[in-house]
């Protein structure tokens, strides 16, 4: 069984401490968000990360996002909806090719727990305007 301190690939089963992944995720980031990812099969990846800078609206190709706020506040915009806020303990869904966005950060760390289905590829991101971020510039996936 694989757990939060073992670094290998998991097979059948797992647990994960998701808080301490959390805080192992870096204070500072150049990129818009850093994440950690617990698994990565075909069916579905799950992972945690944080959004530090605001992320202008994408959407992605490949998968449905369930994000569960683990800590901080933003305002969050899905699809043509007015900004909502999502804070500690709510839960956001999305289907694949709606966009979304995050134009503000109300209050640090915020983070999510994530479950796309199927698996999201890292670079899998299209920004509605074109120069508004690329793969490289959106996330950053940690080393452990």
């Amino acid at each position: 069984m694989s757990d939060a301190t073992s670094s290998g690939p998991v097979t059948a089963h797992a647990v994960f401490d998701v808080g301490a992944y959390a805080a192992r995720l870096p204070e500072t980031c150049d990129t818009m968000v850093a994440d950690h990812r617990f698994t990565d099969d075909p069916a579905a990846s799950a992972r945690v990360f944080r959004v530090y800078h605001p992320t202008p609206p994408h959407s992605h190709a490949s998968c449905d996002e369930y994000l569960y706020a683990l800590s901080g506040r933003c305002l969050m915009q899905l699809a043509d909806a007015p900004p909502v806020e999502v804070g500690p303990g709510m839960l956001v869904f999305f289907k694949r090719n709606v966009v979304h966005a995050v134009p503000e950060i109300l209050e640090h760390p915020m983070v999510f727990l994530s479950v796309d289905t199927p698996r999201r590829e890292p670079r899998d991101i299209r920004f509605v305007e074109a120069g508004t971020g690329t793969p490289d510039s959106f996330i950053r996936q940690s080393e452990g």
